[in-house]
C-alpha cells in the first residue's frame, strides 16, 4: 500500500476513485498536515494559505510524489524537493480558464471605464455620457508569460481584434524572445503578465520599464505582486505612464489598509481573485490527479512536472 496524504475538502470527489494500492489519510487543519506529512509517499497538501505547507514539505521524509492545485510554486522549499529528488506537478493549467477571462474583464473594465459605471449607480446618478471610449479593436496588447494563461488570453483577445504580440523563451513565429520586448514596449496599449515567478522575473517591470510604456497604456498582472517594483509603478501611474494598472497580485498580501497603492485612483486591485472565480478547479484537478497516480504506477512521467532547477 502507498500512503497518500491529502486535503479533507477533495475526498468526496476522489474518494471512490482511488485505486486499491492507495491508503488515503485526510487532513482537515494544518495542525493535522503536520501530524500525517511524516508518513506520506504521495502528497497532496494544499491548504488555503499556501505559505503553511513548507513545514508539512520538510517533515515528509518519505514523500515521492507531491501534488498541488498551486500554479506558482514560489513558495515551496524546492531545494529539499530537488535533494530527495521529489517529483513535484503543479496546477498549470487547472485556472487558466477563470483567470484568462480576468484579464480580459480587466481591460473591458478600463476601456470602459466600468468602475464609474457601478459608482454612479450607487450614486443613483444617470450617466448622461460614457466614461471609458476605447475600443479593443486594434489595440495592441503584449503577453509577457505564453504559457496556458498566455495562450488563452490570446485566443479570447483574437476575438476581439486585438493585435496580440508575446514573448517566449524562444522568438519568432509572432514572439518576441526574452529580452527583445523591452525595445518594443511602447508601442503597446496592453502589457499583460503572467509569468512565473522566479528569481529572473523579479521586478522585470522596473522603473526604466515603466518609464518607457506607451502613455495611457494599461498593465495587467496576474502574475506575482514581485514581478513589478510597486513603488515605481505607483510613480508611474500618477503622470499616466502607465494610465492604468489592473492588479490581481500586489506586494505584500494581504494588501495593508493604509498602504498608499489604495488610494492611486487609476490602480484596479482585486484581491487575488482571479483563480477563485470558479467552481470547477477541484474537480479539474481532481481528474489530473487520477490520471497522474495511474502514470505513478506505471513508472511513467507525470503532467505537468515542475523543474525543480527552474521553479517552474
Amino acid at each position: 500500500m502507498t500512503v497518500l496524504v491529502m486535503n479533507a475538502m477533495a475526498a468526496p470527489l476522489i474518494e471512490q476513485h482511488l485505486p486499491e494500492w492507495i491508503e488515503p489519510r485526510y487532513f482537515r487543519s494544518a495542525e493535522e498536515l503536520l501530524e500525517l506529512a511524516p508518513e506520506a509517499e504521495i502528497g497532496w497538501f494544499d491548504l488555503y494559505q499556501p505559505t503553511g505547507m513548507d513545514k508539512a514539505i520538510r517533515l515528509a521524509t518519505k514523500l515521492k510524489w507531491l501534488n498541488s492545485v498551486y500554479a506558482g510554486v514560489d513558495f515551496f522549499p524546492l531545494d529539499v524537493l530537488r535533494e530527495r529528488r521529489v517529483i513535484l506537478t503543479n496546477g498549470t493549467g487547472i485556472n487558466a480558464v477563470t483567470i484568462a477571462e480576468y484579464v480580459v474583464m480587466g481591460m473591458l473594465t478600463v476601456a470602459k471605464g466600468y468602475r464609474e459605471v457601478v459608482r454612479s449607480q450607487d450614486r443613483h446618478e444617470w450617466l448622461l455620457d460614457s466614461p471609458g471610449k476605447i475600443e479593443l479593436a486594434g489595440s495592441r496588447a503584449l503577453i509577457i508569460g505564453y504559457g496556458a494563461i498566455g495562450q488563452r488570453v490570446e485566443r479570447i483577445l483574437q476575438g476581439f481584434d486585438v493585435d496580440v504580440v508575446k514573448v517566449r523563451r524562444s522568438a519568432g513565429q509572432g514572439a518576441l524572445g526574452t529580452d527583445a520586448w523591452r525595445a518594443q514596449l511602447g508601442t503597446f496599449d496592453w502589457v499583460i503578465l503572467a509569468v512565473p515567478a522566479t528569481p529572473e522575473t523579479e521586478g522585470m517591470i522596473g522603473e526604466a520599464e515603466i518609464a518607457t510604456m506607451k502613455p495611457g497604456s494599461t498593465v495587467v498582472n496576474v502574475a506575482r505582486g514581485s514581478v513589478i517594483d510597486q513603488d515605481a509603478l505607483i510613480a508611474g501611474l500618477k503622470v499616466g505612464r502607465p494610465g492604468h494598472a489592473f492588479l490581481d497580485v500586489v506586494t505584500h498580501e494581504p494588501l495593508p489598509p493604509e498602504h498608499p497603492l489604495w488610494s492611486v485612483p487609476n490602480a484596479h486591485i482585486t484581491s487575488h481573485l482571479s483563480g477563485r472565480a470558479q467552481t470547477k478547479m477541484f474537480e479539474r484537478s481532481v481528474i489530473r490527479f487520477l490520471e497522474n497516480l495511474h502514470r505513478f504506477r506505471a513508472g511513467e512521467p507525470l503532467r505537468p512536472q515542475v523543474d525543480l532547477s527552474l521553479g517552474y
